[in-house]
C-alpha cells in the first residue's frame, strides 16, 4: 500500500466531502466525479497547480453545501483559447 503525501490525504477527504454533499442533489455526482477525475491527471509534481485547485475546491464544496444551490456552473477553456 502506498504512502499519500498531506496534500494527497485533503485532496481526497475533499472528494469524500463532495459526494457526501452532493449524495441529495440530482446529477450532482457524476459530475463530481468527472472533475475529479480530469484533473487527476495534473503532474504529481504540480504542487502548486493542485494546492489552487484544492482551494478552489473548498470554496465550491462551500457552495454546494448550501441549500439553496441547485446547479452547478463552470468555465472552462476552449481548445483555441490561451
Amino acid at each position: 500500500m502506498t504512502r499519500h503525501s498531506k496534500l494527497q490525504k485533503q485532496v481526497l477527504a475533499l472528494y469524500r466531502q463532495f459526494l457526501r454533499a452532493g449524495r441529495d442533489k440530482p446529477g450532482f455526482v457524476p459530475r463530481i466525479r468527472d472533475e475529479f477525475r480530469e484533473n487527476s491527471r495534473i503532474k504529481k509534481t504540480d504542487v502548486m497547480h493542485i494546492e489552487y485547485l484544492y482551494r478552489r475546491g473548498e470554496r465550491q464544496l462551500e457552495q454546494l453545501r448550501d441549500v439553496n444551490t441547485k446547479q452547478l456552473g463552470s468555465f472552462r477553456k476552449k481548445s483555441g483559447d490561451l
